[in-house]
């Protein structure tokens, strides 16, 4: 799958020295945010702040996958697409002739016009097994914001994903981080997928409301939030605290890492601190995306304590 080779994680001048936590250690439970405003969509490409370098996406790979990377698929997440004012006038709409006439009878958002399909030759033109519902976007994917567009003012939750790849729980997670009121998503550029196909489908159109950072390193990142004054909870099913405990009212990022292997150690060494999700029913680890949302609503409680 081709990515977008964005670094919205550089900065002029030094970084102070990042706080360290526990050591890399295999995490049994993942990674929550304060109450924030509806922010109905969010532009993939705004007036930089500082320190991103952004650069197009390249089409590479076989026919399946670079079709997964050009397209929307699915009624939630088309819509949240035609809705988001910096799609206007941009993307192929495409629709079955029930859908395209169901548009037509609501209104089509930001003037989007469609084109009526069979749903057959729909089919062929999307990944196997994609569920389209009659609908299709053919848009080129979020090219992302800089790290300081969802970290100024340093307020609320941001939640960091160290090398989590698969596009049912990424997408999930940006679900579940728009309902609890993130400020947005911070991913790793070579190790993160793109916020379109199965992974929109999976986020229900959260992509298209939630700002996501793609940064060069998160070491580095965690560096630049805690000099913007964002504290770093890292979750790591082996830790001794709690997630309870380690949670508080200040701005937090939650970093999470991937299944199996955890957050890497130089990223845990930069963490505030590293805690457990407790689990007394004896089973020892959570689907990561069940478990963000499970962390998600603990941090947004503490945010509004």
């Amino acid at each position: 799958m081709s990515r977008n080779p964005e670094r919205n994680d550089r900065k002029q001048g030094k970084f102070a020295p990042g706080k360290t936590g526990d050591r890399g250690r295999k995490s049994g439970a993942f990674d929550g945010p304060k109450d924030g405003p509806d922010r109905g969509s969010w532009n993939p490409n705004p007036p930089s702040k500082g320190f991103s370098a952004n650069a197009p996406r390249s089409s590479s790979g076989g026919r399946g996958k670079a079709d997964a990377n050009d397209f929307l698929w699915g009624r939630h997440p088309v819509m949240a697409a035609l809705e988001n004012p910096a799609r206007k006038g941009t993307g192929r709409l495409l629709a079955t002739a029930d859908r395209a006439a169901e548009l037509e009878r609501d209104g089509i958002p930001n003037k989007h016009k469609v084109e009526v399909i069979d749903s057959l030759a729909l089919e062929r033109m999307l990944p196997a097994g994609a569920v389209h519902q009659g609908l299709a976007f053919k848009v080129q994917p979020l090219e992302g914001v800089s790290l300081e567009d969802i970290a100024e003012p340093a307020e609320g939750l941001i939640v960091m994903l160290d090398q989590l790849t698969d596009t049912q729980n990424v997408g999930a997670i940006f679900r579940s981080a728009l309902a609890f009121g993130a400020r947005g998503i911070i991913v790793q550029d070579r190790h993160s997928p793109v916020l379109a196909g199965a992974l929109a489908k999976a986020a229900a159109g959260a992509t298209e409301r939630l700002p996501c950072a793609r940064v060069t390193n998160l070491s580095r990142a965690l560096e630049t939030l805690a000099e913007m004054g964002w504290r770093a909870v890292g979750l790591d099913g082996s830790s001794e605290e709690t997630l309870e405990s380690a949670l508080d009212n200040r701005p937090t990022v939650l970093v999470m890492g991937s299944e199996g292997d955890g957050i890497r150690r130089l990223v845990a060494e930069h963490c505030d601190v590293l805690a457990k999700i407790p689990m007394p029913g004896g089973f020892e680890s959570l689907n990561v995306s069940n478990a963000a949302a499970i962390a998600l609503y603990e941090a947004s409680r503490k945010q509004r304590d």
